[in-house]
């Protein structure tokens, strides 16, 4: 079993196959708005992305926000973590990960722990992300690394 970053979560959702298509709740909330499945985070935007084939989105992290992820079922990302936090326990350890790919799970990202995707497959991806805080063009809470903090080839595909 993978070794998972301190505070990091994935969380499986059912996804229901019919004849018809698919689906899959991705959160529900009670009835003062906070998400049952992680009832600490409270949502205040909600946005969509779509990465097309062979795009690099990294590395970032927040020092107020956290991100609750969903891929759509039936495509995928390369997902990419790195815990930046001096005091957790998992400081500097990673993780590397595909989202989507048939299954339906959220993935809650707590602040400072850096994050990225990529897209290293042939058809665009797409996502649905939820965050705690609203988006502030003239105090964006959005603090970049390289995009190969952890190496060149972290985001290519591993054969064997």
């Amino acid at each position: 079993k993978k070794k998972i970053i301190e505070g990091v979560k994935i969380l499986p959702l059912n996804l229901f196959v019919d004849d018809g298509g698919a689906l899959a709740e991705i959160v529900r909330f009670d009835e003062n708005g906070s998400s049952l499945i992680l009832p600490d985070f409270k949502v205040r935007q909600s946005t969509y992305s779509m990465l097309m084939p062979g795009t690099i989105k990294a590395f970032h992290l927040h020092y107020n926000q956290e991100d609750l992820w969903f891929v759509m079922p039936y495509d995928r990302v390369l997902v990419g973590l790195l815990d930046s936090r001096k005091n957790s326990p998992t400081y500097q350890k990673s993780m590397r990960f595909v989202l989507g790919a048939g299954r339906a799970q959220a993935l809650y990202i707590p602040r400072g722990v850096a994050h990225g995707l990529a897209n290293i497959w042939t058809q665009p991806a797409n996502m649905i992300y939820l965050v705690n805080q609203l988006f502030d063009p003239e105090n964006p809470d959005e603090h970049r690394l390289p995009w190969n903090v952890l190496g060149d080839d972290f985001w290519e595909i591993k054969k064997g």
